[in-house]
């Protein structure tokens, strides 16, 4: 038999279903016109926004938000219902809310449409193309170039770090960074990375990513990641009882992760983590936060200046009434 007969013809099916997907990409790059096109191309947006007025605004790395141009309300509305086509539903005014990845790029795609907004709205948070590092924040005026060193020392130490701010402050995108540190500072380290979206990224060659799924949430891989031998292990966004799991890994040998959280200073994350780990158990977890998370992180956003790391606080410990915290950066 000849080498040429164990080649086998695409099936119709394979072949039909290629140029399905084409043919979606293609309309859903008409849809969103040129000029997002062309950013969701650049490598330094972090977020592109229709408001209900029809205005598209746009956030590059190190920068405040700026208006690019507009789109029209029925190409706003078409653009949505191609989208939620892809995920077999619909958006209507029964169903106005959409939340998904946009299958051009993965990118997060938030779209609302009345009566819960005055006319079509959406957000979209661009999957990661590139890492920005330590140093480039500092570049770009997010943080001081001490600020950097504290966390670079950290990430050497093994200390774990709690990324906190408000929402679009650009948590992941920090932790992208630190993550980064972590691969050039600590090559041979493995790393175990969860998260509910896939928006972390990690150049190590030594790395298990695991996403939660309906039927398989945080705490049963937290769970699972303590077989697998990591080194590291980080979390995307601690959302609920999963904080005590992941407190508990990080302080049994596993040390020098990192993880965010949503709250609007250092004192207030620690807050939050007791908040999610009461979700978990009843019992007072206080030492075990004080002595699990070393190192946290501030960023916010600053009017008409962009994002900026406002603060970098060790935690010390809990002395029976309070955290015990020393602002070092």
């Amino acid at each position: 038999m000849g080498e040429s007969s164990l080649v086998t013809a695409p099936s119709s099916l394979a072949v039909s279903r290629s140029e399905h997907g084409h043919r979606i990409t293609e309309k859903l790059k008409r849809e969103l016109g040129p000029v997002v096109v062309d950013l969701l191309g650049d490598s330094t947006v972090l977020e592109i926004m229709l408001n209900p007025d029809g205005r598209l605004w746009v956030e590059h790395f190190g920068e405040p938000m700026r208006i690019v141009g507009e789109m029209h309300r029925a190409q706003a509305e078409s653009l949505m219902g191609t989208v939620a086509s892809t995920l077999n539903t619909q958006i209507t005014a029964l169903n106005p809310i959409l939340e998904c990845e946009l299958p051009i790029d993965g990118s997060r795609f938030e779209a609302l449409i009345p009566p819960v907004v005055s006319g079509p709205t959406f957000t979209i948070r661009k999957k990661a193309t590139r890492v920005f590092t330590l140093d480039e924040y500092v570049a770009h005026n997010i943080m001081t170039a001490t600020q950097a060193a504290v966390i670079r020392q950290a990430v050497i130490a093994k200390r774990n770090i709690l990324v906190v701010g408000g929402t679009g402050t650009g948590k992941t995108t920090l932790t992208n960074a630190i993550i980064h540190c972590m691969s050039t500072d600590a090559p041979d380290d493995r790393l175990a990375i969860i998260e509910d979206t896939g928006e972390l990224q990690c150049s190590s060659q030594n790395v298990v990513t695991m996403r939660a799924v309906d039927h398989v949430d945080m705490t049963r891989l937290l769970k699972a990641t303590m077989r697998l031998r990591p080194d590291r292990i980080l979390v995307g966004e601690v959302r609920d009882g999963a904080a005590l799991a992941l407190l508990k890994a990080w302080n049994t040998g596993h040390p020098g992760g990192a993880a965010t959280v949503h709250a609007n200073s250092a004192p207030a994350g620690l807050i939050r983590m007791e908040q999610l780990v009461a979700e978990a158990t009843q019992a007072p977890m206080h030492s075990l936060i004080a002595e699990a998370i070393n190192l946290i992180v501030s960023i916010e956003k600053v009017a008409n200046v962009g994002r900026r790391v406002n603060e970098v606080v060790e935690v010390t410990g809990y002395d029976g009434r309070q955290y015990l915290t020393e602002p070092i950066a």
